[in-house]
């Protein structure tokens, strides 16, 4: 193997007219990334540098093996909360037992992911379903926004459940810092004006749609410069006790890895996974839907390796859990990124502030980092998917509006938690209820449909019976059920047939209930037939006791088994 054919195939393949689209995406992105990265820090307990850290090595790994052209790789929200929420019981924020805590989450994170990848392993995100995951993020990002009022208001509180938040909040509001307020309110409400106005109004004056998006996109940066500005100028943090960031240590970090025990591992391997499942849910359907607007496509396999090498990245630089964001990804695409050579750019860039530019950041009010994060985290609350799936589906909502509550009330642990197991059982509860049509005949036709839905022609003495899912355990005694309560609805019932044309599995619980059927059937002289059955379940069928028994009565399609009984009458 050649050296050139262990480069990634985009690298291999790459173009010189792709490097201005390139470098110009991971120039806006890093403008992005600065002020979410020392938020997102914040939000995950840890000083800034670390999620600074976590904004060098993470995204050159990303794009070594990871199969999005543009998934923007670093600090997110929902990570950072859950990092917070994994980490806040067992050490002080901020401390450095803390921070090796938050690198160890990240090597966990990154192991699990790459053995999922190696081991082909993809599927198991998809237990979280798309209700359960928007319930989790609405209830997370609610969790996040009132997390930060504090720094919003300038109110010390202890972390604790919502609750407790609240109610500290609503006894503090007497103690608040007005000048932190007013920084903190100024700064959300430009920013939600920038979300939602700006780039119209920007056009209005003539400026292009993409560059009045971009420049939206940037409006966090243009309020940290703003906000730093006026704090160092006139002092604010000592003539009004405006908290700030204060002192970032400069210089980029040192490859490695803090000490660690088996106790550590044993406490933080559950959180790791479930931060794993969370992030890769959420970047493949964000570099799933991108892909799709360029025509691209993505590995969800080679992506647990991408996001997973990207989390083994941020631990050995120092850093903490990171994932593909939704915004910066949006920008990325947007901005013309070709190829993960704009995350590099990225990096090269970032590395370049951590080496000499953190002192501009020196009175950055944390005010304005909460207000960034609200506004980022506000957009992540989906009304829309409740919507529709109480319109759809009332369980798919029932189980978002659990999930929501779980991580609101709970916390995010029990919360997500909450979601699979909902996810499974919701799963179970359908499968267990399986639709049962009885059919007949289509006049004229060898269709067959459901007799509440078609005008159909049935046969005297026969109930076809077509069951609409796999037979487990689960469920096979509803099938034994139907066929009990329709036989003593109808005494002169001779026989019955049932249509397996949409059963791709019989389990042994169903293999014995289907034999008991029969047996009984038997025992009252009426036939039980079968039509319709799938190779893979007919092949296992028949060297069992029922397949033996039922040889003669299984017909290759429900005509031909409809043309049986009316010949044997005839």
């Amino acid at each position: 193997m050649t050296v050139s054919q262990l480069l990634p195939k985009w690298l291999r393949q790459y173009q010189s007219k792709w490097l201005s689209g390139d470098f110009t995406a991971g120039l806006i992105v890093t403008v992005m990334l600065i002020p979410q990265s020392l938020a997102y820090a914040m939000l995950g307990g840890l000083p800034p540098e670390v999620g600074l850290y976590a904004s060098i090595l993470p995204l050159i790994a990303y794009a070594i093996f990871g199969t999005s052209m543009t998934l923007a790789v670093g600090p997110v929200a929902v990570a950072s909360l859950m990092t917070a929420s994994a980490l806040s019981p067992l050490a002080v924020a901020g401390s450095t037992e803390y921070v090796a805590l938050a690198v160890l989450l990240a090597l966990l994170s990154g192991v699990l992911l790459f053995v999922f990848g190696l081991l082909r392993l993809g599927f198991l995100a998809y237990f979280l379903s798309h209700p359960v995951i928007s319930g989790f993020i609405s209830g997370s990002a609610v969790l996040i926004a009132i997390g930060q009022l504090k720094y919003i208001l300038g109110i010390k509180l202890a972390a604790g459940d919502v609750v407790t938040t609240v109610n500290g909040l609503m006894h503090g509001l007497a103690q608040s810092n007005q000048t932190t307020t007013l920084i903190g309110v100024s700064a959300l409400l430009f920013l939600f004006f920038a979300r939602s106005y700006l780039a119209p109004l920007l056009q209005k004056i003539g400026v292009s749609s993409h560059t009045a998006g971009m420049m939206t996109r940037l409006a966090p940066m243009a309020v940290v410069i703003a906000s730093t500005a006026v704090v160092a100028k006139c002092g604010l943090n000592q003539t009004a006790a405006v908290s700030i960031v204060g002192s970032i240590p400069s210089g980029l970090p040192l490859p490695g890895l803090p000490v660690f025990t088996l106790h550590d591992v044993s406490i933080l391997w559950l959180p790791a996974l479930l931060i794993s499942l969370v992030g890769f849910v959420e970047s493949v359907s964000v570099a799933q839907s991108l892909a799709l607007k360029r025509g691209q496509r993505i590995t969800p396999d080679k992506e647990l390796l991408g996001i997973g090498a990207a989390n083994l990245a941020s631990a050995f630089s120092g850093g903490y859990p990171v994932t593909g964001g939704f915004a910066r990804s949006v920008v990325n695409f947007a901005a013309g990124a070709n190829t993960p050579a704009a995350g590099i750019v990225s990096a090269i860039l970032m590395a370049a502030v951590i080496a000499g530019l953190t002192s501009w950041f020196y009175y950055l009010p944390h005010a304005v980092l909460a207000a960034t994060i609200i506004v980022a985290v506000v957009a992540l609350i989906d009304f829309k998917t409740l919507q529709e799936a109480w319109i759809y589906d009332k369980a798919d909502a029932v189980s978002l509006l659990l999930t929501f509550a779980g991580v609101v009330l709970l916390g995010v642990e029990e919360g997500i938690m909450l979601g699979v197991v909902l996810s499974l059982a919701v799963l179970v509860w359908r499968s267990s209820r399986p639709h049962i049509a009885v059919v007949g005949r289509v006049p004229g036709t060898e269709h067959y449909r459901n007799v509440d839905r078609f005008s159909v022609e049935t046969q005297p003495g026969l109930i076809a019976l077509r069951i609409d899912e796999s037979l487990y355990f689960a469920n096979a005694h509803a099938l034994e059920e139907k066929i009990e309560s329709m036989i003593a609805a109808q005494p002169e019932i001779c026989r019955v047939l049932l249509i397996l044309s949409a059963v791709n599995q019989l389990d042994t619980t169903a293999l014995g209930v289907l034999t008991e059927i029969e047996i009984k059937l038997s025992e009252q002289n009426i036939v039980l037939e079968f039509a319709e059955i799938k190779g893979p379940v007919l092949d296992r069928l028949r060297h069992t006791h029922l397949g033996e028994r039922m040889k003669d009565r299984i017909y290759l399609s429900t005509h031909q088994a409809f043309l049986s009984s009316a010949e044997s009458k005839a």
